[in-house]
């Protein structure tokens, strides 16, 4: 098998995490550029990786590879990620909560031969959702707790002028659909647009967001009914010690989804 040639948007925590892992413990994997909107911390990545790696500015860089990692923002996969897959580029995609208008992507996919990798991120049961669409499903809840500093500069605290400092038990912040969640906290809560494309869809999957100024963890627990029965799973993630916003276990999905791909032993659906 000929290596595959990755590229990664984004060089903040989560990018600099999956670079290290692709070339420390996944040869079959060739990571060949990165690039990120400040070129600084894609100079300050390429210094710390034990290879040379070229950097490119984002246009260029889905032009180069084979599988492109998006690992940056909303507005990168808007801007840089449909571009790939018409040009028969796969893409591995973190910021999920950009298709909440943008499910095209899959048709485009789907035309050019390409294929669209979302990891399950920071939480867990995503195969029994997966397995649970394929009968009916009657709900699909998601409560998350963070701490308010990790949702610091979020669009719906600015709009309602929510101020986290003031914040000081748990408080339920937010509450309405996936479809408004990611447009609320594009930064903070993509494991709830996991949830809407693996189940019932961004407008029925349920979202309330907390913000405990005590916890030390990044909390979802979900809750899915159906004709299969029920499901109840709780996350208690660790969040990365430089990026709160981020739970360390959304950046080992994403390396498991990247051994996956290249792994001939499939587990799991």
């Amino acid at each position: 098998m000929q290596d595959i040639k990755v590229g990664v948007i984004g060089c903040g925590t989560i990018g600099k995490f999956i670079c290290e892992s692709i070339t420390k413990d996944i040869p079959e994997l060739e990571l060949l550029a990165i690039s990120d909107q400040e070129e600084k911390k894609a100079l300050e990545l390429s210094k710390q990786l034990p290879k040379s790696i070229k950097i490119f500015l984002a246009e260029e860089l889905i032009k180069e590879v084979d599988l492109i990692v998006e690992c940056a923002s909303q507005e990168a996969v808007k801007k840089y990620v449909k571009k790939a897959l018409f040009i028969g580029k796969d893409v591995l995609i973190m910021s999920v909560g950009a298709l909440v208008d943008d499910l095209d992507i899959v048709s485009t996919a789907k035309e050019k031969g390409a294929k669209i990798y979302i990891p399950s991120g920071a939480i867990a049961g995503i195969d029994g959702l997966k397995s649970a669409i394929c009968g009916k499903i009657n709900r699909v809840i998601i409560n998350t707790t963070k701490h308010p500093k990790s949702l610091e500069g979020a669009p719906y605290l600015l709009e309602n002028n929510i101020k986290i400092e003031s914040i000081t038990r748990k408080t339920k912040i937010f509450e309405g659909t996936a479809k408004e969640a990611a447009t609320a906290f594009p930064k903070n809560i993509n494991v709830s647009a996991v949830l809407s494309l693996a189940g019932i869809g961004f407008k029925n999957t349920e979202v309330a967001l907390f913000a405990d100024p005590e916890t030390k963890t990044n909390t979802h627990e979900i809750y899915i009914e159906g004709d299969f029965g029920n499901i109840t799973t709780k996350c208690e993630n660790f969040p990365f010690p430089f990026n709160p916003k981020t739970s360390f276990l959304a950046a080992l999905s994403a390396v498991a989804t990247l051994k996956q791909i290249v792994n001939p032993l499939k587990i799991g659906n």
